[in-house]
C-alpha cells in the first residue's frame, strides 16, 4: 500500500486543473478523449468505471520513477493551503501525453501531466500538516511543496493516524491468526495492524473510500496507547458487518469497543447500535461492549448504555480514561443477545 503526497492548491494553473477534471467527473468516452486512449487504457477505465466518466489527476515526467509501484487501490491525499483537503484512492493509472494534454493543456514551454489516474473516490478532508508531518514523522514546519509517494512504515503511519480504508480488497495472504466461521458463513479475521485497511463511524463516505472523522481516530490512538501501557493490545477485527474500532483480547473473553467523535444522543446510539451490530461476530465471545467518548455523555445516555449492559469509556485527562460499567446483572442478561445465540461453527 502507497500514500500519494499531491499538492493541488499552490498555483492558478493547478487550480485550474482541479476545477476542470476533479471537481467534476470527465466523459472519458467522448470523441475528443477515447480515440486518444489505448486499448489497454480503456478497457481498464470501462471496467473501473463503467458508468464512463471519472475524476482525473496526474503527474509530470520529473515524477516517473516515484509511480513506478503506485497502482489500483493507493491513497491520495490532496494538499493546499497547509492542510489535506481531499483524499482520493486511485483507479486507473497509466502513462498517455496526449490524453493528458486535452484534459490539461500545458503551459508554453511547461511540461506535460502525461501519468494520469482516475479516483475511484473522493472525499473533503481536513487535516493540518501539522498532524500529517506527526504522522510520518517530519518536522512541524515541512510544507509539502512536490509530488511525494510514501511507502513502507510511513505510508500506514497515515493509514492508521486517520483511519482511511480504501475500497479494494487487500491481496490475498495468509490469515495472521485462525478465522472463526459461524453457521451463516460468516468469515471474522483478526485485523493485523500493518494492514491498516481500518473503518469506523463518524465518517465521510462515498462508495468505496472511507475516512473517519479526524477526532475519533485521535481518541482511538490515544485510547489505544492507554490500553498499551497497561498491558493490553487493541487489535480490530473483520466481518460481515465490517471493521470494529478496537477488540481486546482478555482471560475472560474479547471485548469490542466503538469510539465515537462526541457524547451526545445521536452519537450514544449510533455507538450502541453499532456494538450490537459487531458483538455476535466477535473473534471470541464478547464478554465486554465498550462504547468510548471524548467526554461524559449525559446521565440518561449512561443509563441507556447500561440498559444494554454496555459498558462507558470517557476521556478523564489527556493520557486518562474513566469506565463506567454496567451492572453485572444486566451484562450477564444481555450476553446471549449479543451473541445472537449462534453456535459458531469450529475454528478453520
Amino acid at each position: 500500500m502507497r500514500v500519494l503526497i499531491s499538492p493541488s492548491y499552490g498555483s492558478a494553473e493547478t487550480r485550474r486543473h482541479w476545477a476542470d477534471t476533479v471537481d467534476r467527473q470527465v466523459d472519458f468516452t467522448a470523441s475528443r478523449y477515447e480515440g486518444l486512449l489505448a486499448s489497454a487504457q480503456r478497457a481498464q477505465l470501462q471496467a473501473l468505471h463503467p458508468e464512463g466518466h471519472a475524476r482525473f489527476w496526474g503527474a509530470t515526467p520529473a515524477h516517473d520513477g516515484k509511480f513506478a509501484d503506485v497502482g489500483t487501490g493507493d491513497v491520495v491525499l490532496f494538499t493546499g493551503r497547509n492542510r489535506v483537503r481531499a483524499i482520493g484512492e486511485v483507479g486507473a493509472l497509466f502513462r498517455n501525453r496526449e490524453f493528458a494534454d486535452v484534459l490539461w493543456p500545458p503551459k508554453a514551454g511547461g511540461q506535460s501531466w502525461h501519468t494520469v489516474y482516475s479516483l475511484l473516490d473522493l472525499v473533503s478532508a481536513d487535516i493540518p500538516y501539522a498532524d500529517l508531518n506527526a504522522a510520518i514523522g517530519y518536522k512541524a514546519a515541512h510544507n509539502f511543496p512536490g509530488q511525494m509517494v510514501l511507502r513502507g512504515d510511513k505510508a500506514l503511519a497515515v493509514l492508521e493516524d486517520f483511519m482511511i480504508t480504501p475500497g479494494t480488497e487487500a491481496p490475498p495472504q495468509p490469515p495472521t491468526v485462525p478465522q472463526r466461521q459461524s453457521d451463516d458463513q460468516d468469515v471474522v479475521r483478526i485485523a493485523a495492524m500493518e494492514e491498516l485497511r481500518t473503518h469506523r463511524t463518524g465518517y465521510r463516505r462515498t462508495r468505496r473510500l472511507i475516512v473517519v472523522d479526524r477526532r475519533e481516530a485521535e481518541l482511538v490512538r490515544e485510547y489505544r496507547r492507554y490500553l498499551g501501557d497497561r498491558g493490553q493490545t487493541a487489535k480490530r477485527y473483520y466481518c460481515a458487518s465490517g471493521i470494529s474500532d478496537m477488540y481486546v483480547e482478555n482471560d475472560d473473553g474479547g471485548e469490542v469497543i466503538e469510539a465515537k467523535s462526541a457524547p451526545d444522543h445521536l452519537h450514544v446510539r449510533q455507538a450502541l447500535a453499532q456494538l450490537l451490530d459487531y458483538a455476535p461476530h466477535s473473534p471470541l465471545p464478547a464478554q465486554h461492549l465498550t462504547a468510548l467518548f471524548p467526554e461524559a455523555p449525559e446521565r440518561a445516555d449512561i443509563e441507556l448504555l447500561h440498559r444494554y449492559g454496555v459498558d462507558c469509556v470517557h476521556r478523564e485527562s489527556p493520557n486518562g480514561f474513566i469506565r463506567l460499567p454496567a451492572s453485572d446483572e444486566r451484562r450477564a442478561i444481555m450476553r446471549a443477545v449479543w451473541s445472537d445465540s449462534r453456535p459458531a461453527l469450529p475454528v478453520q
